[in-house]
C-alpha cells in the first residue's frame, strides 16, 4: 500500500505484521468486548501498573533483625 492508501485505509481495519509472515490486512479486535477488559488499565486507573511505587521498594531490616553483610570486590582487569 502507498502512503496516500494507507491514509484513507478503513478505520475498522489494520495491517498485522508477524515474523515469519508477511504482513495483512485484518479486522480491528474490539478489546471492550474481551471477557478480562475489566481487569485492564483502558477499563479503570485503578488497574494501571505504577513502576515508580514498584521501584521504590526497598528492604528496610527490623531494628532486632539478624543478617549478614557481604562485600564483593569486582576485578575487571584479570579478564
Amino acid at each position: 500500500m502507498s502512503q496516500d492508501e494507507l491514509a484513507v485505509m478503513d478505520g475498522g481495519k489494520c495491517i498485522l505484521q508477524l515474523r515469519g509472515v508477511r504482513p495483512f490486512l485484518s479486522d480491528k479486535y474490539d478489546i471492550t468486548r474481551h471477557p478480562n477488559f475489566q481487569y485492564t488499565a483502558d477499563a479503570d486507573d485503578k488497574n494501571a501498573f505504577d513502576i515508580e511505587a514498584f521501584l521504590s521498594t526497598r528492604l528496610k531490616p527490623k531494628p532486632n533483625e539478624v543478617y549478614d553483610v557481604f562485600e564483593v570486590d569486582v576485578d575487571t582487569e584479570g579478564e
